[in-house]
């Protein structure tokens, strides 16, 4: 029988927000859709016999939020729309998923954890791609070197990105990179840090990124020394080191301007055919004081259609009543075995 307790999609008119209302849909939820655009939002809930709401962030959420028991938070850059949907889905006792994978967003989050415990609510940012495999990934090995000191984390299989990210990677131009040392938040300069990593073909280079796993692994494993590093693929090499040197310029509003444009110029996504048969892969390393090291690598389909799929089962755990009030990581609640609980995920040690 289909799930019927009401869930609501905000941010439902966008790339990944029309992904996971199809998919929602094909699962037998029946997802309440939102967003600030009327027409398209009202053209897409008739596609799917939906009901929906129209509402912006700076007005309408609690409207909006009337009878909901989940909020389902798409709609990025969230660093910006994080914020009030939080604080709606607090007033509304309504436990909270969303698809960040932004250091400062997140830790945002976590800064809500007692509110969020003295009103009975969940607060668990990063379900999708960023940061479910990543964070399952770290809490498996981290379990089995005792006293682990270091994490080290690689993404790869992000040849492909929205329209919507690309606004969101645009965000961190004139920024530094974020990692963890002690415990704390500290920035370094784009570029700097660069590794060789094995994502299953022999050794590539990759660059330190402000990637989500920043904040949510240090929750999730307690580990003080963390770093987060993408393939370097030419675009992406390209964007760093654009960023590293001409970053003030980019953050300009006139760069900002011209970001904005090339934004526009982007298709909206990857199309299905473009993510057909294609793969994500996490690999991690952990480190005792010893010097003792732990390998593992895994492997996912490809990162939008697998966001689509953790973020709607989080859903449907969080709706059966499968949580834990407080700011939450997917692993810390789900165990670091949740993402083997998926078609074509595969783990290895080496």
């Amino acid at each position: 029988m289909p799930i019927t307790h009401p869930f609501l999609l905000y941010g439902a008119t966008g790339y990944t927000g029309r992904l996971l209302a199809r998919a929602a849909s094909e699962r037998g939820l029946r997802p309440i859709l939102c967003a600030r655009d009327e027409p398209r939002l009202a053209a897409m809930a008739s596609e799917l016999g939906l009901e929906y709401r129209v509402a912006r962030l700076e007005a309408g959420l609690d409207e909006a939020l009337r009878g909901v028991q989940v909020v389902l938070h798409a709609a990025g850059p969230f660093s910006s729309t994080c914020r009030p949907m939080v604080d709606a889905c607090l007033r509304a006792g309504a436990h909270y998923l969303d698809l960040s994978g932004e250091v400062a967003a997140i830790e945002g989050v976590f800064q809500r954890g007692a509110e969020a415990r003295q009103r009975g609510v969940m607060l668990m940012p990063g379900v999708g791609f960023d940061v479910v495999p990543s964070d399952c990934l770290a809490l498996h090995l981290s379990r089995q070197v005792r006293g682990a000191r270091r994490l080290v984390l690689g993404i790869s299989g992000l040849e492909m990105i929205s329209r919507g990210s690309f606004r969101t990677l645009a965000e961190g131009a004139g920024q530094s990179i974020l990692i963890r040392r002690g415990g704390r938040i500290l920035e370094v300069v784009p570029g700097s840090l660069q590794r060789e990593l094995d994502f299953g073909s022999g050794p590539r280079t990759s660059l330190a990124m402000s990637w989500g796993d920043v904040s949510t692994a240090y929750y999730s494993t307690g580990i003080q020394d963390i770093e987060v590093y993408c393939d370097a693929i030419p675009a992406l090499w390209m964007m760093v080191m654009a960023n590293r040197w001409f970053g003030g310029l980019l953050a300009s509003d006139v760069g900002r301007l011209g970001l904005e444009f090339q934004a526009r110029a982007l298709p909206d996504g990857p199309t299905p055919e473009q993510r057909a048969g294609r793969q994500g892969v996490i690999v991690a390393e952990v480190e005792d004081a010893a010097g003792r090291r732990l390998r593992g690598r895994l492997r996912t389909p490809e990162a939008y259609t697998f966001s689509c799929t953790t973020a709607l089962a989080l859903v449907e755990r969080v709706l059966a009543g499968d949580l834990e009030v407080g700011a939450q990581t997917p692993a810390r609640v789900y165990g670091p075995d949740f993402v083997l609980s998926f078609p074509d995920v595969f783990r290895e040690e080496f």
